[in-house]
């Protein structure tokens, strides 16, 4: 999954022009300053829950025409701001597959083919330094088949992802939501444009459904998605700490 914001020159990864690059480990996360949410699957949702708030959005519709919508955890709540980030660090234990797979991102050819792809705009690849992504045969190596299997198996949970989002839609659980703060000095932030589950819809739910959901693993979810709507007032207290910074250094 292509994410403009973080993967800005992605080109398929070529044992030719691409035989000599070597990856060196990540050591500053500040490429992802203007990613202000990002996707997560649903195998993702019950350990990101406790750190980042996940929302659902609108992701366009699928092959028959049907809304979709899609997790994304919450990084930030203006356009463009990741308040994760402290200097080149991370401030979360737990990190998104798609940015731990980064700078390896799976990219369309076409309506039926795929490939491997890489940020080649990433300042973190070498000739010289780190694991080699080819051995001197032009076969990938440990890591280049380590990467392509992880992102196999990611596209995979990409696709259950969306059939569990599916299955919120068919039941009516998704409304557009509205998160307000008010800092203490009256300063005031609302973030829109998401959506979450309902509580009352969930609560008058059928028992059957209520069963099937269980079932399925789809509960769980359910409940990832409502306890981490909490961390909204962290990114809320956050975002204060970063805007009464230049005050503080003036």
């Amino acid at each position: 999954m292509i994410i403009p914001a973080l993967h800005r020159q992605v080109v398929p990864m070529d044992n030719q022009a691409h035989r000599n690059l070597r990856v060196k480990p990540m050591a500053d996360w500040r490429i992802a300053s203007a990613l202000n949410s990002a996707f997560i699957t649903a195998s993702e949702m019950i350990d990101a829950c406790r750190e980042y708030p996940i929302v659902f959005v609108n992701a366009g519709k699928d092959a028959q025409g049907a809304d979709q919508v899609a997790p994304v955890a919450v990084f930030g709540l203006s356009n463009q701001e990741n308040l994760f980030l402290d200097g080149p660090n991370w401030r979360a234990t737990y990190m998104p597959a798609v940015l731990r797979l980064y700078p390896f991102v799976i990219g369309r050819l076409d309506a039926e083919q795929f490939a491997v792809c890489i940020d080649a705009s990433w300042s973190g690849f070498s000739q010289t330094e780190g694991q080699p992504l080819f051995d001197d045969k032009g076969e990938l190596s440990d890591l280049g088949k380590r990467v392509s299997e992880q992102l196999q198996n990611y596209e995979v949970e990409v696709q259950r992802t969306r059939n569990v989002c599916a299955r919120f839609h068919e039941l009516g659980l998704l409304d557009p939501m509205r998160f307000d703060l008010t800092a203490t000095d009256g300063r005031s932030f609302a973030v829109d444009g998401f959506m979450a589950i309902n509580e009352e819809k969930y609560r008058a739910l059928p028992d059957d459904k209520v069963l099937e959901l269980h079932r399925n693993g789809l509960l769980a979810l359910l409940h990832a998605h409502m306890i981490s709507m909490r961390n909204m007032q962290r990114l809320g207290q956050w975002k204060m700490e970063r805007l009464d910074k230049p005050a503080a250094n003036g």
